[in-house]
């Protein structure tokens, strides 16, 4: 059958004929190229009905935006790398690219990383997080599987992000990390116990010998963040008002090599001589809750004003060696903590005082639940621990911890009233023998 004449179409109308070839042809214009030239996408069906409900299918992905677009043949891996690195890193904080980072590079595109993402589905994504919690389940300890879970959430949240771009872009046609289902993450069955007064006091005792020891005392006290005390500038201390500001908040030091590829050090960066520093020192608190006015008590007062003198007697025998920073805690010779210096600092602490191990941020734990004792109201607890309004119950829950001795006291007042004020006195032998 001889070719049929081609009819002219105007611009943006779809071109459709018989080929020599004996198929059905037609080009759909499909949007334009990079270079801004228009994109017309050639198929072919052997009937006319056949090609026609191809060329209905691309016109409604064309005027839906989910067409996919010349030269865009995007693989997970390759899509992923192009949106941590040039998309998320400019817009979200240090942390939360690093989170984004690991995920993609550790788990994303090692597990499905060859996958097209326009052929993704819900399935490859559950698949992979069956084969974390497998990996986690046989490392044998409840902590690691609850650890792997979590992580589990944390990658599916990266590829839900990742990809919701994507669709948007129109990469893809769906979001498979928006239908697939996480894994479920179950709190550890060990309760976080928050340190009693007589281990509060230990730990006074044995802070009061250390440099810094205010440091100590904002997180037991107050709760304060590891963060928040470590970027709190004097500037932000009130001392005759007796109150400070929450406003930014310590990083975690990223260094990079500084030494010269011709001769390497052969270490890690953060442990190269020459080593740069590639982040900044704090950024500002995310939350308008972190960014608050916190109380200061009488002693600790006290103990800001003669850590004050004290830095600066240290600053005047440094002489030229001194940095210069504002920071409230600094090095024996100015500059900011590092973070993990502060963490075996606090372990340390903890073992000099004979007080048992726990976490640096356990003593937030035990400031909240102080709070709850004193009966501070809550819309003030949620100002001086940060919490956001909408999740400030959740936190209460999480964060304050009734202890043994006010559970007794409860016990007691419903003895008491159910029963009445008399003291604790076994049934006689009728009454325990009633139905």
């Amino acid at each position: 059958m001889a070719e049929k004449k081609r009819t002219r179409r105007a611009n943006g109308e779809t071109a459709v004929y018989f080929g020599k070839d004996g198929r059905w042809h037609a080009r759909v214009p499909m949007g334009y190229k990079d270079n801004g030239e228009p994109y017309r996408r050639h198929i072919t069906r052997p009937t006319e009905d056949a090609l026609a409900e191809e060329v209905k299918r691309l016109e409604k992905q064309r005027d839906q935006g989910t067409a996919q677009q010349p030269g865009k043949l995007w693989t997970v891996e390759k899509w992923m790398w192009h949106w941590v690195e040039n998309i998320a890193k400019d817009v979200v904080s240090e942390n939360t690219y690093d989170g984004y980072e690991v995920a993609v590079r550790v788990h994303l595109v090692p597990g499905i990383g060859k996958h097209r993402i326009d052929r993704l589905e819900p399935e490859h994504l559950e698949s992979l997080y069956r084969r974390m919690q497998k990996n986690g389940s046989a490392a044998g300890t409840a902590h690691q599987v609850h650890r792997t879970a979590r992580t589990a959430h944390q990658v599916h949240r990266t590829a839900r992000t990742a990809l919701g771009e994507a669709v948007r872009r129109g990469h893809a046609a769906k979001n498979a990390a928006a239908l697939a289902r996480p894994p479920r993450v179950e709190e550890p069955e060990e309760e976080i116990e928050p340190y009693s007064v007589e281990e509060v006091q230990s730990l006074l005792i044995e802070v009061n010998k250390r440099r810094n020891s205010a440091r100590w005392m904002l997180a037991l006290a107050l709760g304060l963040r590891q963060g928040e005390t470590l970027g709190l500038r004097w500037v932000d201390v009130d001392l005759d008002h007796e109150y400070l500001k929450l406003r930014r908040n310590r990083l975690r030091p990223k260094y990079e090599h500084g030494c010269k590829e011709a001769d390497p050090c052969g270490r890690k960066a953060g442990y190269c001589p020459d080593r740069k520093q590639v982040r900044r020192e704090t950024k500002n608190t995310k939350s308008r809750a972190g960014r608050r006015a916190v109380p200061l008590p009488g002693p600790l007062v006290v103990m800001l004003r003669k850590h004050k003198e004290v830095q600066a007697r240290e600053r005047k025998t440094a002489g030229n060696l001194w940095t210069e920073s504002d920071y409230v805690f600094t090095k024996p010779l100015g500059g900011p903590l590092s973070p993990n210096t502060d963490y075996h600092d606090w372990k340390k602490l903890l073992e000099d005082a004979g007080v048992r191990d726990a976490r640096l941020h356990d003593a937030r734990h035990t400031a909240a639940t102080v709070l709850m004792l004193l009966g501070i109201p809550d819309r003030v607890i949620d100002q001086i621990m940060g919490w956001e309004a909408g999740t400030s119950s959740r936190m209460r829950a999480r964060y304050l911890h009734v202890p043994d001795a006010m559970l007794k006291e409860v016990a007691q007042k419903i003895a008491d009233a159910i029963w009445g004020s008399a003291p604790n006195a076994p049934m006689d032998k009728d009454q325990n023998n009633e139905g």
